[in-house]
């Protein structure tokens, strides 16, 4: 709709998983540099992570394209699957008739990787969203990794998907697969000059003549409220031109984005962020009950601390519940005179330093006092 408005050839912010609009950063290439390692030297299994919509799929995608008719690939992209389910589309994938018997079906696979092996050929396996796995689909995973020779795999396993991959290979009863893991490697969102750069980049290869459609300030609210994310930054830009068409707007400017974002009920990632870690720490937090009726007995993991950032005391007192601490100088008291050790430091060493000056964590600032803000989330997760 607004390409012949912005000169453009093609939509250059689509959501598709295109290889073409692999926008090529340190960490991608890290990660690309990592899967062709694996597979070129038989290294077994890969695990590679990456946050929501950082492109993990087009990096799998552009990497099958790269490859060379040496290698034949086997692509799950839903793996939510029974056992059964499972080898009957490995089968599929690898050109094998499908059997009835289990059996039966991994001596054809042996047989198959064996001779590819003999051949100087590769074989490789990639699972997308493996966050998905049942246990029990990857103890089956596990045991086709067995397929090997007294000197290299013969076939190569990359699973790919969400943090939560992590998550789940640390259960204690796949702690035999977890241990086979020999690369591993995660996609990073992109930093604030890469936004810009891949914004610009899109833009030339979707064919326009001006790939400085978006006016700075503009680029710095798309990174604002898409913290680096590459689909979050195509669906603001895809939503940014159509409105500066519907506008007449030759430039997207920030009430251009501002505007998206409203439409799209976003917030600033880093808010989205520290909402997200707060809820986290608050369920698992003992106090986690007491904290949805808006106090708390105590706070187990806040503390007060020296100059030095070390925990000195606990400190647990009954108080309003609120998003925020501040932390301030601790008033001197009988208690804590010079003639106290305190309490990090070592018998014997008292004569060979001076206290250092307290600091403690208060719910709100004092009139006058020399207060340092801080969130709620750092003091809870401090130990």
């Amino acid at each position: 709709m607004y390409q012949r408005f912005y000169h453009l050839k093609e939509i250059p912010f689509s959501l598709a998983p295109d290889p073409r609009f692999l926008f090529r950063t340190e960490s991608l290439l890290e990660v690309l540099a990592n899967l062709r390692y694996g597979i070129e030297n038989g290294k077994g299994l890969v695990v590679v992570t990456g946050e929501v919509g950082t492109g993990k799929t087009t990096i799998l995608r552009s990497m099958l394209q790269s490859l060379d008719q040496s290698v034949l690939a086997a692509y799950v992209f839903n793996p939510v699957l029974t056992t059964p389910e499972f080898l009957n589309l490995l089968s599929g994938e690898l050109r094998l008739p499908i059997q009835q018997n289990k059996a039966e079906l991994l001596r054809l696979m042996g047989n198959l990787l064996l001779t590819r092996n003999r051949q100087g050929l590769r074989t490789v396996l990639v699972i997308d969203e493996a966050h998905l796995l049942e246990p029990h689909l990857l103890e089956e995973i596990r045991l086709l990794s067995n397929f090997e020779t007294n000197r290299e795999k013969l076939l190569q396993i990359i699973l790919c998907g969400q943090p939560e991959l992590h998550e789940l290979l640390a259960r204690p009863e796949l702690r035999q697969l977890k241990q086979r893991i020999s690369l591993k490697c995660a996609v990073n969102p992109l930093t604030k000059a890469e936004t810009a750069h891949y914004l610009k980049w899109r833009l030339r290869l979707a064919g326009a003549a001006d790939p400085n459609l978006f006016q700075p300030d503009a680029i710095e609210l798309v990174y604002q409220y898409s913290g680096g994310i590459p689909r979050m930054i195509n669906n603001i830009c895809d939503n940014a031109l159509l409105s500066g068409f519907s506008e007449g707007s030759r430039q997207i400017t920030t009430d251009i984005i501002q505007e998206v974002a409203e439409v799209l009920d976003l917030s600033p990632f880093e808010s989205r962020s520290a909402i997200t870690a707060s809820q986290s720490v608050s369920a698992s937090s003992p106090a986690g009950a007491k904290e949805d009726r808006g106090e708390i007995d105590e706070l187990p993991h806040a503390c007060a601390v020296n100059e030095s950032g070390a925990c000195v005391e606990s400190i647990g007192r009954k108080q309003p519940l609120d998003n925020v601490r501040y932390i301030r100088p601790e008033v001197a008291t009988a208690s804590h005179s010079s003639s106290e050790a305190p309490a990090n430091v070592a018998p014997g060493a008292e004569a060979h330093r001076e206290e250092p000056q307290r600091f403690v964590i208060s719910p709100e600032a004092e009139p006058g006092a020399d207060s340092k803000f801080f969130s709620r989330v750092r003091v809870t997760r401090s130990e």
